[in-house]
C-alpha cells in the first residue's frame, strides 16, 4: 500500500549486509495529514536484539519524523503483550483526540487496544535520555548544595515538652508547616516555608483542581471540534494565502491554538475563559468574511451550538 510509509533500524555490521539480520527493526504507519495523526499498523523487533532499547529508539526517530509531516497525534490497536511497550513510550488508554478525527479512517480490531500518544512539536525525542541525564545531575547538584554543611550534622532528639502550648492536634496546613519547620534540623537543610506549604494537602487538592479542568478543557473541544461546521476553525488562517486578515482580525484565535494553549496548562483558569475564546473565534470569522457565504454559516451554526452547551461552560 503506497499510502503507508516504513521506518527501519538496520545493523551496521558489514557481516550481516544483505542479509535477514540486517534489519534490526521496523515501524509501519499511515499518516492522515489533513487530520494530523498517524495510524500504526505495525511494530517490531528482532527477537534476537529485544531488550537493547531498539525499540524505544525506533518509535523515538518515528516521532521526530512525524513532526516533519505535522502529526500531532499517533494511533494504534495494541494486544496485550504490547501494551507494555506502548506505555513506555508514551502511550495512553486515554485517547484525548476527537473522534471525529480518526473515525472511519482506521480499523476496529477485535481484542486490541486503542492507544494514543501526542507528540509535542519541540521536544527532541532523540536526546530524551540526554535530557532526563541532564535533569537528574541538576537536581543532585542542587540537593548536594543545599545539604553540603547540614547532612554532616546530628540533631539531639526533641525533648517531650517540643510541642508544649502547640495545637498539635490542628489539621491545618500552615500550622503543620510551621510544626515542621520549628523542628532542628529542618530550616538548615533548605527547607522553607514555602516549600512546606507546596507539600501539603491544599497543594495537591489544587493540583487535582488544575488537572481536572484542562481534561474538562479538552473535552469541551474535542466536541466542538466533532461538529461538521467546525472545519474551518481548526487551524490558523495561514496569511500567506489570507494577506490582509490581520489587517481585519486583530487577535486571531483557532481550535489548534485553544488546544496548544490547554495542554500549556497555564492559560486558561476557568472554562469561561474558554468560552470567551471560542466566541472570539466565532466573531472573527463573521468580521472577515460578512455573509452570505459557508464561512459566515459554519460561524453561526457554531455560535448556535456554544450557545446550546453553554451550561457546560460555567459548571
Amino acid at each position: 500500500d503506497r499510502r503507508h510509509k516504513s521506518l527501519a533500524i538496520l545493523s551496521s555490521d558489514p557481516e550481516k549486509k544483505d542479509c535477514d539480520d540486517e534489519i534490526i527493526g521496523g515501524i509501519c504507519y499511515r499518516a492522515y495529514p489533513e487530520m494530523r495523526f498517524a495510524e500504526i499498523a505495525f511494530c517490531a523487533v528482532s527477537a534476537s536484539q529485544q531488550v537493547k532499547g531498539y525499540g524505544t529508539k525506533l518509535m523515538n526517530l518515528l516521532k521526530m519524523h512525524a513532526v516533519t509531516e505535522g502529526i500531532e497525534f499517533f494511533i494504534t490497536y495494541a494486544d496485550n503483550y504490547a501494551i507494555g511497550y506502548f506505555k513506555k513510550q508514551g502511550f495512553t488508554k486515554a485517547v484525548s483526540m476527537p473522534k471525529g478525527r480518526y473515525q472511519g479512517l482506521i480499523k476496529d480490531y477485535d481484542g486490541g487496544t486503542i492507544m494514543e500518544c501526542y507528540v509535542h512539536p519541540t521536544i527532541d525525542f532523540t536526546r530524551v535520555p540526554e535530557m532526563i541525564q541532564a535533569q537528574k545531575e541538576f537536581l543532585l547538584q542542587r540537593i548536594r548544595a543545599g545539604t553540603a554543611k547540614s547532612d554532616k550534622v546530628v540533631y539531639p532528639p526533641l525533648p517531650p515538652d517540643f510541642y508544649a502550648g502547640q495545637d498539635v492536634k490542628s489539621r491545618a496546613e500552615k500550622g503543620a508547616a510551621e510544626r515542621s519547620l520549628a523542628i532542628p534540623g529542618v530550616s538548615e537543610a533548605g527547607w522553607t516555608m514555602a516549600d512546606l506549604m507546596a507539600s501539603t494537602r491544599d497543594a495537591k487538592d489544587s493540583d487535582k483542581k488544575k488537572h481536572q479542568l484542562k481534561s474538562d478543557l479538552l473535552a469541551l473541544v474535542s466536541k466542538v471540534q466533532d461538529q461538521q461546521y467546525s472545519w474551518c476553525f481548526r487551524d490558523p488562517v495561514d496569511t500567506n494565502e489570507v494577506k490582509d486578515y490581520c489587517d481585519v482580525v486583530n487577535d486571531p484565535i483557532d481550535l489548534k491554538t485553544i488546544e496548544k494553549r490547554i495542554r500549556r496548562g497555564d492559560w486558561y483558569k476557568t472554562k469561561h475563559m474558554l468560552f470567551s475564546d471560542m466566541m472570539k473565534m466565532v466573531n472573527n470569522c463573521k468580521l472577515y468574511n460578512g455573509e452570505g457565504n459557508s464561512y459566515y454559516d459554519c460561524a453561526v451554526s457554531l455560535e448556535k451550538y456554544l450557545a446550546s452547551i453553554s451550561p457546560m461552560f460555567t459548571e
